[in-house]
């Protein structure tokens, strides 16, 4: 990947209400597929990028999701004495995959208002956004295939996917030209639209590269419905006068964001292992 990404940010401060009661104890963004919880798989997928500077956006009460990827000494120690030398060397690679900085959102003024946040850890430079919800399997990861296209177009890019129509109405929805190779020049972006009004059903999903640029349009919008700050407002601010493109990424995504989404990725992640497709196989035949 073009080494010009060198940071990221990764917005964790939702309260996960949609997965009450567990979320009242439990942060969603450590909620497990499988063995791993759910942000060890954003956090894996830019360090395999090349990106290891990441700003982790959270609430406060959920210091635990970024202090998942800092040392558990006593767990350590106690390996170590066993023998375990598989499952310390294994804790230890999670500790090595990424340098987190945590960024304290004391207040939920929406994805945009999370953002900018992160605007003295990024400064003058562009970063990638990677929203933890959105598990993507993939050969090449999807942040970096964005990364590329922004290293040979310039300016913003989003990762975008072809949806069901009843689901427009839940998504930010792009208005595109295609270019080839599955990038798309963004002509528009509309959130949420009815799907009516919406001008195609290709739809953004939670991977990011944008431009600093993107930091003053979020702090000089408006605020929308809930009084929160939206990310897509601000992008689409800048189409016209920098490049907006847009990749159908090439890989298997499913919105975790959900119970159903949650049990589903853990379906997924449960037939790409050897020691639990057969056991999956026999619950849920295909």
């Amino acid at each position: 990947m073009p080494q010009s990404v060198r940071k990221a940010v990764i917005p964790a401060a939702g309260l996960g209400t949609r997965f009450l009661p567990v979320t009242s104890a439990v942060p969603k963004p450590l909620l497990p597929v499988i063995d791993r919880p759910l942000i060890h798989y954003g956090v894996a997928e830019l360090a395999a990028a090349g990106i290891h500077e990441i700003a982790m956006v959270i609430s406060p009460g959920l210091e635990a999701v970024a202090g998942y990827f800092r040392p558990n000494i006593p767990l350590q120690n106690a390996l170590e004495e066993r023998g375990d030398a598989a499952r310390l060397a294994q804790l230890k690679d999670i500790c090595d995959l990424a340098e987190i900085t945590v960024i304290e959102q004391a207040e939920a003024r929406g994805l945009g208002h999370a953002i900018l946040m992160a605007r003295d850890f990024i400064g003058n430079e562009s970063f990638a956004v990677l929203l933890p919800d959105d598990l993507i399997w993939s050969d090449v990861p999807a942040i970096a295939q964005l990364a590329r296209v922004s290293a040979e177009h310039g300016g913003s890019v989003l990762a975008a996917k072809r949806v069901r129509r009843e689901a427009i109405p839940g998504l930010g929805i792009i208005d595109a030209d295609p270019v080839g190779n599955g990038v798309q020049r963004v002509h528009g972006l509309v959130e949420k639209p009815p799907i009516e009004e919406a001008p195609s059903d290709l739809a953004i999903i939670g991977r990011y590269i944008l431009t600093p640029g993107v930091f003053d349009r979020i702090e000089y919008a408006s605020a929308g419905a809930l009084g929160e700050i939206q990310l897509t407002d601000a992008i689409a601010g800048a189409i016209g006068s920098e490049p907006v493109h847009a990749i159908e990424f090439e890989g298997d995504h499913i919105d975790a964001g959900t119970p159903p989404g949650m049990f589903a990725a853990n379906v997924y992640e449960a037939r790409r292992r050897d020691e639990l497709s057969g056991v999956i196989s026999e619950l849920i035949p295909d």
